[in-house]
């Protein structure tokens, strides 16, 4: 492997791993050279080779074999003159306290800790304004704007949670952005799990443990992204708990996020898992396709200012919404690089212009989903036979089921309203509405059909 290629890694890698991380873990690597089955990298200090081997030592290896198959190890050895600036002790802390994380020597400030703590930026587009509600968050909607309201501690901690690109992040930084503006006298703190236990084994090496918990309980409000980093850090879980309680105690506002609910956590302290469910735990639905499209209206309107005179054909918007359903950035990124290219190209937003744009984002989000498929699943998982499903008979026993069926072949496929019927024994358009309709309300009212109807889409999209 050549510099060269090393340097084709890093920029893959930084896409892949998000700015901060790739600051953080990859940018001090140093490439020295790759002989005997061996990739050999420079490092600051042994506690930094040692977590990035963990972390990201497969992912960097997976990558390096793609140009020298006979690579079959991957090393990070720390440069001598860093180690020998850190060769005293620093701590009477065990070990494992230490080497949970390694602390970039290239990020390492003299500063003291009781310094003004900066958290993560917060990101300009999102705001409550730029937020759009629908059916899945408008319950984790509502408990943001009521915290970002600032009275009052109702409940704490607020915790949100769910899959990538639902609207965790934006729900946080809007709070922040929120408190911020009509409440600049609080002391705001938003970051990340990673930042708090990175600052938590600063203070563990320069001796300044007392500057950190005064700092940290000195916050009005604690805004703590993706929790589920901590989990299986034994040291950084004990001070995070000591933190929570000591803010609780004081009536100080703490929100979470992470991408499970706490009980899914694996490796998370029982103590710590009881405290995060103590308080509202809200969780974000994936997105239905009307809250898919209503996104898309709302950065189309955006975006029409941008791009002033640039035609959208009727359709666009809802093909979009339709076809990607997996993740609401892939979304916005779709219609970013869509209004884009058409810019460019000097084209109005036609079917054939949108198909050619986005060829690769829409091959992956094809459905693959067949109402045949559907209907096995629903059967198997009401322990009823096919023809019980799509037979004549009303009994609720199978009426239900059948009515879920329908509900999920309008959400999981493109099939119009009447070919969903014509497989459910004949039936014609205005009964498969209706039962689309019936299990809307049920999903909101009944909350074992809410549970059957969500189990049963994972698994057909899995």
């Amino acid at each position: 492997m050549t510099q060269d290629q090393w340097g084709t890694i890093r920029d893959e890698l930084h896409q892949t791993m998000g700015a901060n991380s790739f600051q953080s873990w990859i940018e001090p690597l140093k490439f020295v050279d790759a002989e005997a089955g061996i990739a050999r990298f420079r490092v600051p200090t042994n506690f930094f080779g040692n977590y990035v081997s963990q972390t990201y030592g497969d992912m960097i290896l997976a990558k390096i074999t793609r140009f020298n198959p006979s690579i079959r190890r991957v090393t990070f050895d720390a440069d001598t003159t860093s180690q020998s600036a850190a060769a005293t002790p620093v701590s009477k802390a065990p070990q494992a306290e230490i080497s949970e994380i390694a602390a970039p020597a290239v990020a390492v400030k003299p500063a003291s800790l009781s310094d003004s703590l900066p958290g993560s930026p917060l990101d300009k587009r999102f705001t409550f304004d730029t937020f759009v509600v629908g059916k899945p968050n408008e319950l984790a909607h509502a408990a943001a704007r009521r915290v970002a309201e600032g009275g009052p501690v109702t409940f704490n901690p607020l915790f949100l949670y769910g899959g990538v690109g639902l609207g965790k992040t934006h729900l946080m930084h809007a709070i922040a952005w929120e408190l911020r503006t009509h409440q600049p006298h609080l002391n705001v703190l938003n970051l990340s799990a990673e930042q708090f236990m990175y600052r938590f084994v600063q203070a563990l090496r320069d001796r300044k443990m007392m500057d950190f918990k005064e700092l940290f309980r000195s916050v009005d409000v604690l805004m703590v992204d993706d929790v589920q980093f901590i989990a299986g850090k034994d040291s950084t879980q004990e001070e995070f708990f000591h933190t929570f309680n000591a803010l609780v105690d004081q009536h100080k506002q703490i929100i979470i996020s992470a991408d499970r609910a706490p009980d899914e956590i694996k490796d998370l302290e029982n103590r710590i898992r009881s405290r995060l469910q103590s308080g509202l735990v809200v969780d974000l639905h994936p997105t239905d396709y009307e809250l898919r499209l209503g996104i898309l209206q709302a950065k189309s309107e955006m975006y029409a200012r941008m791009y002033p005179g640039l035609e959208v054909e009727r359709g666009i918007l809802e093909f979009l919404a339709a076809r990607i359903v997996s993740n609401v950035r892939i979304l916005e990124g779709a219609l970013t690089r869509l209004f884009a290219f058409a810019s460019l190209v000097g084209k109005p937003i036609s079917m054939d212009l949108t198909q050619e744009c986005l060829t690769d984002i829409l091959r992956v989000s094809e459905r693959k989903v067949s109402i045949e498929e559907i209907q096995r699943k629903v059967a198997d998982h009401y322990l009823i036979r096919h023809s019980d499903l799509v037979g004549p008979k009303r009994v609720r026993t199978f009426a239900r089921p059948r009515q879920i069926a329908m509900y999920l072949c309008k959400q999981l496929t493109t099939r119009s309203l009447p070919e969903i019927g014509r497989h459910f024994g004949g039936r014609d358009h205005t009964t498969v509405m209706h039962g689309v309709r019936r299990i809307e309300e049920l999903r909101k009212q009944d909350a074992q059909i809410a549970e059957d109807v969500e189990l049963l889409r994972r698994s057909l999209e899995a």
